[in-house]
């Protein structure tokens, strides 16, 4: 599983095996872990996160259901699911831990409080995430990297932080059941793993369009993972 030179590969096969339930021997886990938390703070990493090979961070990457991520966001939504998969991997190294720990320090420094409150900063400048700080973070995507985070078991303060994210979702909501800002299959892979009831609003909102997607056979990735998600997200609506 492990790509020696993609750490986004090497997590989208991470993705893979706890998307579709597929069983990672103790030992493998274990190795793909201590792998993950070598690119702890390499160089072009994100914050104190994970870091992308150069060619990735030149050149960007595709999310786990196929939309292609590049620049600071690609940098940020890679240390983001590193921390997700070193949930997902239940390693135990100290390796691991620590650099989980790290990671998540930092991270939570930046955040600030789930309920974080305070003046909008005057610097002329719309900020559209504002009241909904400590949810979201600096755009859609990312802010959805942050929540298959948490919903993995990361950071802390998950329910107020999600029902934050989920307030800020809401309000970007188009006519044709899709979002302003956040990219809708990545969206929905964080949604479908909350169990809140603003997420399965949410959900139910962009339940047509999961219709259409639920009876397709297309049998490349990303098209499989898609139809699996809109197939598990009408079971919960």
């Amino acid at each position: 599983m492990i790509q020696r030179t993609s750490l986004s590969q090497t997590l989208d096969a991470v993705n893979e095996a706890a998307f579709f339930q597929k069983k990672i021997a103790r030992s493998e886990a274990r190795a793909i872990a201590n792998w993950i938390a070598a690119r702890h703070c390499v160089p072009g990493t994100y914050a104190r996160m994970f870091g992308l090979f150069p060619d990735e961070r030149a050149n960007g990457f595709r999310l786990f259901t196929g939309e292609r991520i590049t620049n600071a966001a690609a940098r940020h939504i890679a240390g983001e699911e590193a921390c997700r998969a070193l949930l997902l991997l239940n390693a135990n190294s100290s390796a691991a831990r620590e650099a989980l720990r790290d990671a998540t320090t930092d991270m939570l420094q930046r955040l600030g409080p789930a309920d974080a409150a305070g003046p909008r900063p005057d610097d002329g400048q719309m900020h559209w995430l504002w009241p909904y700080r400590g949810g979201t973070y600096c755009c859609g995507a990312c802010s959805v990297s942050l929540w298959r985070h948490i919903t993995a078991g990361g950071l802390d303060d998950a329910r107020r932080r999600l029902e934050r994210g989920m307030k800020c979702l809401n309000t970007c909501r188009k006519g044709d059941g899709t979002w302003r800002i956040f990219p809708f299959w990545y969206t929905l892979s964080s949604l479908v793993e909350m169990d809140l009831k603003p997420a399965i609003e949410e959900m139910r909102f962009a339940a047509r369009r999961c219709e259409a997607a639920a009876g397709r056979n297309n049998t490349e990735k990303y098209a499989q993972r898609r139809i699996e998600l809109a197939k598990r997200v009408l079971a919960k609506v």
